[in-house]
């Protein structure tokens, strides 16, 4: 095979290589004799179809995934010959006006690093345990989800539940313009704005109050925002939490069957431990790759890799505030360049993570997949579905085994780097 190798930039290559015409056609007769022995053509007898018929049914398709299958071994080949690292998705064209099977592959390459010494980064490794009290904790919360609620004759207090009724004036606009606002907030909840919740307190249901509230310029009402408004409150009920005893009801129902509190708390447990783990790592991997990018700021990343990934975390912001229910219609051509910076950081953190993987010829631990995918699978009702449905899905399973070689060679790193050990409170460690 020819290949011809020029930089088009001081990242981007332009590959000119071609294809043998004769094995695609063979390929191609072989996989359609194969149809022909087993296809079920109306008007037919199996086997009996005539290849005409064949060419014409399937051809064209039985080409085409044949020759993208060629592009792909053409272009690896080819890039193993010339030494090459790629960085990204190539962009494959062929070539016009020629006979042959010539094509040109666009890409970018990963820069050079020079010396990855990791012996010279300072990691800060945080350590953490579940204790008791977080599993207290835990049950707490759990009680507080499962709370019913008692209306009472008296004035509101923090964690009370207040149904209200609101209209507040700034300035010369009224909101709602007619009438009032109906809804409910748990006093200390943050579901309102703190202050509206701070002057509930002391109300009892059918009492009233006017508010003055300073809301920050940046509020999420235009008409509030950087302004002091008039809020007047009506408690129209006031109801108190009631939490369930901790009984071998209210445990069966979290899925522990023998309702014992003791195999409660021991599930309990393992629940929190998966979580801290998955937020410990999380944590060393920011600090490592904040290490690797203070000691590699200076290397030229490449630009399309770039550009793509500030792309992809645009189109990841619009997403979340469309769940948080923005009105997003569509995203703006230039949304990306205000995540270029963050992009950049994460392209670079991803490369030299691959170069330390290649240099180092380290490989992904069975082990480690194995017990990755069973903690993701056990949050489940039924982990072993989950299990499968992984093992059957190739974008699934590739996707697990990159997130878990990216976390062992991160705990490669972090092992031969300087460290210092910072313990932490379980609440600390999975505080984002």
């Amino acid at each position: 095979m020819q290949v011809s190798v020029e930089s088009v930039g001081n990242l981007e290559r332009r590959m000119t290589f071609s294809l043998p015409a004769d094995r695609l056609e063979s390929q191609v007769g072989g996989r359609l004799r194969e149809i022909a022995r087993g296809a079920k053509i109306k008007g037919f007898r199996p086997g009996k179809v005539p290849a005409k018929v064949i060419e014409q049914r399937f051809g064209q398709q039985v080409r085409a995934e044949i020759l993208d299958g060629m592009l792909r071994e053409g272009f690896s080949n080819a890039v193993r010959e010339q030494s090459l690292k790629i960085a990204g998705n190539p962009s494959i064209e062929p070539v016009e006006g020629s006979e042959e099977l010539a094509y040109v592959a666009t890409f970018e390459v990963v820069p050079d690093f020079g010396d990855i010494d990791v012996a010279k980064l300072n990691v800060v490794r945080h350590t953490a345990e579940v204790a008791d009290s977080d599993i207290d904790t835990m049950i707490e919360n759990l009680r507080l989800q499962r709370r019913s609620w008692n209306p009472v004759d008296r004035a509101a207090a923090e964690g009370d539940a207040v149904e209200i009724e609101t209209w507040s004036q700034a300035g010369e606009q009224r909101v709602p313009a007619e009438g009032v606002e109906r809804g409910t907030t748990v006093i200390g909840s943050g579901a309102m704005f703190p202050a509206i919740e701070s002057a509930l307190v002391g109300l009892k249901a059918g009492e009233e109050k006017e508010a003055e509230v300073e809301f920050p310029a940046d509020w999420r009402m235009p008409a509030f925002a950087g302004k002091k408004v008039a809020v007047h409150l009506k408690a129209v009920k006031v109801s108190e939490p009631v939490l369930p005893e901790v009984d071998a009801e209210f445990i069966k129902s979290f899925g522990v069957k023998s309702g014992e509190p003791d195999q409660f708390r021991a599930d309990i447990r393992s629940n929190l431990a998966r979580e801290l783990k998955g937020a410990l790592m999380t944590r060393l991997r920011r600090e490592v790759g904040e290490q690797l990018i203070a000691a590699y700021s200076d290397v030229e990343m490449p630009p399309r890799l770039v550009e793509n990934e500030a792309r992809q975390m645009a189109a990841q912001a619009a997403e979340q505030a469309r769940r948080q229910g923005r009105k997003i219609d569509r995203i703006p051509e230039d949304a990306h360049l205000g995540f270029t910076d963050a992009a950049r950081k994460r392209v670079l953190v991803g490369l030299i993570v691959g170069e330390v993987a290649r240099r180092n010829e380290l490989k992904l631990e069975p082990a480690r997949l194995n017990e990755t995918l069973n903690l993701i699978a056990s949050t489940y009702e039924e982990p072993q579905q989950v299990i499968e449905l992984y093992r059957n899905d190739p974008q699934l399973m590739n996707g697990l085994q990159a997130r878990v070689m990216e976390e062992q060679v991160i705990d490669w790193i972090a092992e031969r780097a300087q460290h210092t050990e910072q313990p932490l409170s379980f609440s600390e460690a999975i505080r984002q």
